[in-house]
């Protein structure tokens, strides 16, 4: 018996999928991911990921869903003190947002785009940024960064742009840690009240 039927008797079919689902959208893009294909490489009948993905489109919901937890987990392990200064705290949520997007581009595209959001998916990104906006929050409150409801979409868009230059190599020269310093500093001296 191959390891991956093993691991599916066990009950781990649906980590093994998910698995090698991002492998294979990471590797490939999303059109090449096939749910007949994954089954064959997990060793399983054609119809075993049904119990688990009724299609492909649950398939990536799910792919997308487990990329904003783990997005989440990274972002909540780089998270300092509240009251460390507002720049800082940025800057350690942006480094860590552009290491996860350099290590997974295709995964982060996925959990960005917009045919993919539903309700569940939507609470979990929520969830994801939740202590993010909460710093921005404080930060307004502080009187640090300038009030409004545009700041944190303004931030939010800054960091899933900056990512995207830097996956997509269009970010020149420079390392990808001094841009996204460059670019905090920027962001940060524009948003101070005046």
């Amino acid at each position: 018996m191959t390891e991956a039927r093993a691991s599916y008797h066990h009950g781990n079919l649906r980590a093994v999928l998910l698995e090698n689902a991002e492998r294979v959208l990471e590797e490939s893009g999303p059109d090449e991911l096939s749910l007949r294909q994954l089954a064959r490489e997990a060793g399983v009948s054609h119809g075993a990921p049904r119990q688990h993905f009724a299609d492909k489109r649950a398939l990536l919901d799910a792919l997308a869903e487990r990329g904003f937890e783990q997005l989440g987990s990274e972002l909540l392990a780089a998270r300092m003190a509240e009251n460390a200064p507002f720049r800082d705290q940025l800057l350690a949520f942006a480094r860590a947002w552009v290491r996860f997007a350099t290590r997974r581009p295709a995964l982060l595209d996925l959990m960005f785009a917009a045919k993919n959001r539903d309700d569940a998916l939507q609470a979990v990104a929520d969830r994801t940024f939740a202590a993010t906006s909460a710093m921005i929050a404080r930060a307004q409150e502080a009187g640090e960064v300038v009030a409004g409801e545009s700041v944190p979409f303004a931030i939010f868009a800054t960091l899933q742009g900056l990512a995207s230059l830097v996956t997509s190599g269009m970010s020149g020269a420079r390392p990808p840690a001094q841009l996204v310093d460059e670019t905090i500093t920027t962001l940060v001296d524009g948003l101070r009240p005046r």
